[in-house]
């Protein structure tokens, strides 16, 4: 059988750090409170001019993945960006990273499903390669959440953060690659997570976002007891289709949301937190970009090998979520 195989990561975050420290001169917040509630010390924000809105994040990030897989741009049949914060209305992110890139063969377009959107565009790429479409893909989670965040809500504005992730797929027809990916939506709950028209005042020592024309919205507790036993069943799922129990599983990458979500996901799986990779405590919440930019350090820090389980899981704004079992192949 015919699937797509990982061949190559590659991520970026912009050069700006914003402390908790920094929030607390912002909103009424403290240090302590935003890293016993969420996991969070530091996350990214993006500044004009700089190369970092979010095509440029694509862009680079995708480099490093190529470089990795060996591929050249011209060789790619298809990029599919996951976003929800595109450099404008259209065109596409992925229309911008091919023209960056010089991908001129390639199709290109945008996935929007909230912070699942990364695993939404895997499973589109993926797909075009089982179906003999597609030989060489690029998958790209990218986000520019400082543009979209209400800076006086003192319950959001804790969480988000800037940042890109990539892979490279190649059709091959090893035992490896990517086993299945599983999704699901309900848009019965699209008010838990959502964007309302309104443009919010940008804090002074932010002076370098470029605020967009409507902010994100999200009733916390309420997301929360939803999320725990959507990524939870997924998951679980996802590993019995291939007859693969918690077991076998070698690293488990989570949405990077909030620590007290990926722990109840953890401990409903009764998969011990040590191989549960986190990096929310750098990042924050980086939506589409999250689970690319952990799937790629992961890697480069020697946590994966060939051979290994690696299970994905992801819930978003739709409300959106999914799971995806990968057998790891470089």
């Amino acid at each position: 059988m015919t699937r797509g195989r990982i061949v190559g990561t590659g991520s970026t975050t912009p050069m700006r750090v914003l402390t908790n420290k920094d929030l607390e001169k912002i909103v009424d917040t403290t240090d302590e409170w935003i890293t016993r509630r969420t996991g969070i010390k530091e996350r990214r924000i993006s500044s004009d001019g700089q190369g970092e809105n979010t095509s440029e994040m694509g862009t680079k990030a995708s480099l490093k993945a190529l470089d990795m897989s060996g591929i050249s741009p011209e060789d790619l049949d298809m990029i599919v960006v996951g976003t929800v914060t595109p450099d404008c209305q259209f065109p596409s992110v992925a229309c911008l990273v091919q023209k960056d890139l010089g991908a001129g063969k390639a199709v290109a377009f945008d996935v929007s499903a909230g912070c699942s959107g990364f695993l939404y565009a895997l499973s589109v790429a993926d797909n075009a390669i089982v179906t003999g479409s597609c030989r060489n893909a690029l998958v790209v989670g990218a986000e520019r959440l400082s543009a979209i965040t209400n800076w006086d809500d003192r319950t959001t504005c804790v969480l988000l953060g800037d940042g890109s992730g990539a892979v490279v797929l190649t059709a091959g027809t090893e035992d490896d690659g990517i086993l299945s990916t599983h999704l699901q939506s309900d848009g019965n709950f699209w008010n838990l997570l959502y964007t309302a028209d309104a443009t919010c005042k940008i804090p002074e020592i932010l002076d370098t976002v470029e605020g967009k024309p409507f902010y994100l919205k999200m009733d916390g507790n309420r997301l929360f007891k939803k999320a725990v036993p959507c990524l939870a069943n997924i998951a679980v799922s996802a590993l019995e289709h291939h007859g693969l129990s918690r077991d076998d599983v070698k690293l488990m990458i989570p949405h990077q949301a909030n620590i007290r979500i990926i722990q109840a996901v953890a401990e409903r799986m009764l998969i011990p937190m040590d191989k549960v990779y986190t990096n929310l405590h750098k990042y924050g919440n980086t939506s589409s970009a999250s689970i690319p930019i952990a799937l790629d350090e992961a890697y480069r820090e020697g946590l994966l090998e060939p051979g290994d389980y690696v299970l994905l899981v992801t819930f978003g704004a739709g409300l959106t979520w999914g799971a995806s079992v990968v057998k790891w192949s470089i």
